[in-house]
């Protein structure tokens, strides 16, 4: 065959790599056939010169660009100020998106391997590598298809790619800010990644056309590959009912003195404020319960003292359309604090074990699944400079009728009761049973479940803010 006949050939093969990358594309935006529902999330790393770059480039070039979105970020060393997703959650992508991270949580902790005054150990390292992995399992489990590509190249050609760079492009050329001169840190980088990249696709960078027709073909497989297929399989089962804790089913009923409550509130919500202002981890406080069972009263409490600089609250109700789209946690990965902040919520991530198992709007798979996801998401959380304190509010049905018509009958309170209020008080053992499984598969030592169940509000603020006290004082 004549080079111009071979060129010609090649040519042909391109444009229909293009075509198909395009179809394949469009059918993840429009969600589509096998894979509806899906969103791809690549990521990039390897040697340098070994043509990351390139590739990416040429990718942009067969796709639709407009639909591709690419995050470059150099590495940065991972700290124990945030858990080492944090920086990228923004950057998940939504149902129907292709989103490539040139630069992620791999190459942050390359960098931390090779970089830190005092490099973490082989087991730190390992342990690193689970928790990502499971984080990306947790992910695939939301429908983000996640793939994985290490560029790699030989020690000669990447000499040989060196004395031949251009020097006005050198300041891109510092992946890991390594010596790519040094045998000894090229050796170091490559010996380390093979506790990464034993399920990474690794492609060699050595020839140009193939290296780049590779990686694109891996993305063409993964935008076409079905849905089903990356997904977990369904837990299964008959699903074993917790016993319900003593203290939500028989209630104290005598409360707090008037002046008793004034005189311990003043002193309480004072030694709260001064306890989170000294606080320098963040601090997450969240409440479930019954409707009507105070959790806006307590939170008024322990926000007195405070500067409404110092603290943002976040109300949940059920997500929006965009949240959807995206994994279940993506929507509470946003509102995190940092910097030692201080975050409150009124419902929480845990609506997925509670209102959306029983109202139907997750599957039985799903809210059994979130368990475990929501745990490793709180410890991702707590090892990484937070406090997670977690509060059950609970009165009794004959209390939350009464609460609820006084609510009709105040005029300013009146927007705090629906038609679905009432309903829901149908479901009242329901909603107890399915406390008590969340009691019992998500209280950890680290953050464990405060139950406060009491008919008396002045009792159940007092009770919240001494838990507050007691649980920042016990995790030093």
């Amino acid at each position: 065959m004549s080079q111009k006949s071979h060129d010609a050939v090649e040519q042909q093969d391109e444009n229909q790599l293009s075509f198909d990358l395009i179809e394949a594309q469009y059918q993840l935006k429009a969600g589509r056939g096998s894979t509806q529902g899906k969103s791809v999330l690549v990521l990039v790393s390897g040697i340098e010169l070994a043509g990351k770059g390139e590739a990416v480039q040429q990718l942009r070039e067969w796709v639709d660009p407009r639909y591709l979105i690419v995050k470059a970020d150099v590495p940065h060393p991972l700290t124990r100020e945030e858990p080492f997703w944090q920086p990228y959650a923004g950057f998940v992508p939504a149902q129907g998106q292709l989103t490539l991270l040139f630069g992620n949580w791999y190459s942050d902790l390359l960098a931390t391997a090779m970089h830190v005054s005092e490099p973490i150990s082989t087991e730190q390292f390992k342990d690193y590598v689970e928790r990502m992995r499971a984080f990306e399992q947790d992910l695939q489990a939301n429908h983000v298809h996640v793939i994985k590509v290490w560029f790699d190249l030989s020690w000669k050609e990447l000499q040989k790619r060196l004395d031949k760079l251009d020097p006005t492009v050198q300041k891109w050329q510092q992946l890991h800010g390594l010596d790519w001169r040094s045998r000894k840190q090229y050796d170091t980088l490559q010996r380390i990644r093979q506790y990464i990249t034993d399920d990474w696709i690794v492609i060699d960078g050595e020839h140009e056309t193939a290296r780049d027709q590779s990686f694109a073909r891996h993305i063409l497989t993964a935008l076409k590959q079905p849905l089903s297929e990356i997904t977990p399989k369904p837990i299964t089962g008959r699903w074993k009912k917790s016993k319900i804790p003593h203290q939500l089913l028989s209630f104290e009923h005598d409360g707090l003195a008037k002046a008793e409550y004034k005189a311990e509130l003043k002193d309480l919500t004072k030694q709260v404020a001064q306890a989170l202002r000294k606080e320098r981890r963040n601090v997450v406080i969240l409440f479930e319960g019954m409707d009507a069972a105070g959790k806006g009263g307590a939170i008024k409490r322990i926000i007195k003292k405070l500067d409404p600089r110092e603290y943002d609250i976040y109300t949940i109700a059920a997500p929006e359309k965009y949240e959807l789209r995206r994994p279940y946690l993506w929507r509470f990965w946003t509102k995190l604090p940092k910097n030692g902040g201080i975050a409150i919520f009124d419902r929480s991530w845990y609506g997925r074990v509670l209102v959306e198992r029983l109202e139907g709007f997750a599957k039985p798979y799903e809210w059994k699944r979130a368990y475990a996801e929501i745990n490793r998401f709180e410890q991702d959380l707590i090892e990484n400079n937070t406090v997670v304190i977690k509060f059950w509010l609970a009165i009794d049905k004959d209390e939350q009728a009464q609460r609820f018509k006084a609510r009709e009958n105040t005029p300013h309170k009146r927007f705090k009761i629906t038609d679905d209020d009432w309903r829901n008080r149908g479901k009242w053992d329901l909603y107890l049973q399915a406390a008590a499984d969340m009691f019992e598969h998500s209280s950890t030592e680290s953050a464990p479940w405060h139950i406060v169940a009491s008919n008396d509000k002045h009792t159940a603020r007092i009770a919240v803010l001494k838990h507050i006290l007691a649980q920042l004082k016990a995790t030093p």
